[in-house]
């Protein structure tokens, strides 16, 4: 691939101040059953490149599903094009120095096992089994599994000299129990839906306490439909790791991303709450609040080593003891609003131009140990795996239900309870984060379905988080 690679950018023939290739090759494999029995079981495979072209400071964009010299070609003369029409109506002038400084190096995801460890059919009668332990009871009326395996490879090249290179493993799966008594209907879930992503190869299959937690998963669901509703009440909620993926993602990822600060998202998915100038001033929650962006860690789902126009990925505060200091912004963005940004220019795939995204987006841990946040509260509720969510397309008000919650009562968990929800406004939430756990409560989770831009892209992201406790929150139940 490099050869082709090297000799197309040397030889594409446009008079351009800037030229870059990105090549992608994607493999994936999709396996769903129900019930045991199987719903999809394919691979999908894609190569192609996106051409990018910079004239008179516009970018244009070509893609081409094929890497042959002409081809390549033709896609950089469409983006030329573009480029060079847009010009006359510039809103912002890039310079090639600036937003695509030359940058060599490579970044390939851990894994202990490869990705064909196993065969399709072992793989096959391991999700079968998950199915039929998963069916605790009669009561349990139907279950679901899901394995997803993708691995991706990308090659970025420059006329200024660019020369990066990126291969990625990607492995997620989803375990749920449905129960039901009468009209009572309940679901339980591994962690929400799909959040058990990360990168890294089949170990992260066969994990030593699998088994346990997928009859936990059963019991749980089970256990739900006799428990009493959960309160309607303002009290302590005591949030664990995989709610809290869905409380970042939605009320700090998506706020501060910059391009949606821009206007550049509000016909499609909205604006945001915060403006330019919040950056450096704005307190966005409790001092115990401290967001990090990093595709830095190690086996988390977002994780890189440089995003999609070869900026180099780095470890950035984004929030530091509540205080807003940086936006999720590109290059791009960065120049064009004046703020401070990260690494985060991202495409789903080679037919789609990086844009804003975010990437590992994480909740750094406090001093509190589990049993330590329990102890302290003398009322509160505890919930766990996000269920449903809303929030308005500022990012401002939000309504997030949960699977499965526990009533604290005098520093105990006690009562079981269902249909627990929580509402809010962003700035008032975060601000009444009054405890954070300590690094033994920190776990990471991560989505590949974060939806965001024309045409849209669906793309991985990671959130590590430890178990927090937000003071004198609305939670109420299913009839709330």
């Amino acid at each position: 691939m490099w050869s082709e690679l090297t000799k197309a950018i040397a030889q594409i023939n446009i008079p351009a101040d800037w030229v870059g290739i990105r090549a992608v090759k994607d493999t994936s494999y999709n396996r769903h059953f129900r019930d045991g029995i199987p719903q999809s079981n394919g691979k999908s495979s894609t190569t192609g490149a996106m051409l990018e072209v910079m004239v008179n400071g516009c970018i244009g964009y070509g893609a081409t599903n094929s890497l042959q010299l002409q081809d390549l070609q033709s896609a950089a003369e469409k983006a030329y094009k573009q480029a060079l029409a847009a010009s006359e109506w510039w809103i912002y002038p890039f310079n090639a120095v600036r937003e695509r400084p030359k940058v060599v190096g490579q970044y390939t995801s851990p894994f202990l096992e490869p990705l064909d460890a196993l065969s399709p059919g072992e793989i096959n009668d391991l999700l079968v089994r998950i199915c039929q332990t998963l069916k605790v009871s009669d009561q349990i009326v139907q279950t679901t599994v899901v394995a997803s395996i993708s691995e991706r490879e990308t090659w970025f090249v420059s006329s200024n000299g660019s020369e990066v290179y990126q291969n990625f493993m990607f492995f997620s799966t989803h375990y749920g129990a449905t129960a039901q008594d009468g009209a009572i209907v309940q679901q339980r879930t591994n962690n929400g839906w799909q959040a058990n992503c990360y990168q890294g190869g089949l170990e992260l299959f066969q994990e030593p306490d699998l088994w346990q937690r997928v009859q936990q998963i059963g019991e749980q669901a089970v256990e739900l439909l006799t428990a009493e509703e959960c309160p309607t009440t303002r009290t302590n909620l005591v949030l664990a790791p995989d709610q809290m993926m869905l409380q970042i993602h939605e009320s700090v990822g998506h706020p501060v991303e910059i391009d949606r600060i821009l206007g550049d998202e509000r016909n499609y998915a909205g604006g945001s709450f915060v403006s330019q100038s919040d950056f450096g001033t704005l307190v966005y929650g409790s001092p115990a609040m401290n967001i990090t962006f990093d595709p830095t860690v190690l086996g988390e789902f977002a994780s890189y080593g440089f995003d999609d126009t070869g900026a180099v990925a780095t470890r950035e505060y984004l929030i530091k003891e509540g205080v807003l200091l940086r936006g999720l912004g590109s290059l791009e963005s960065q120049a064009r609003a004046g703020v401070p940004g990260v690494a985060c220019a991202r495409a789903s795939s080679w037919n789609r131009p990086p844009i804003d995204r975010m990437a590992n987006l994480n909740l750094e841990p406090g001093e509190t140990s589990f049993e330590e946040i329990i102890a302290g509260i003398e009322h509160g509720v505890y919930m766990e795996s996000n269920r449903s969510w809303s929030i308005d397309d500022r990012r401002y008000k939000f309504q997030f239900g949960c699977e499965y919650a526990k009533l604290i009562e005098n520093g105990k968990l006690t009562k079981t309870l269902r249909n627990p929800n929580y509402r809010a406004t962003t700035p008032e939430f975060w601000h009444s984060l009054v405890k954070v756990g300590n690094s033994s409560t920190w776990e990471m989770y991560g989505t590949p379905f974060c939806g965001k831009g024309e045409p849209n892209q669906a793309i991985s992201v990671g959130h590590g988080s430890p178990t927090c406790v937000f003071a004198n929150v609305e939670v109420f139940g299913g009839g709330g």
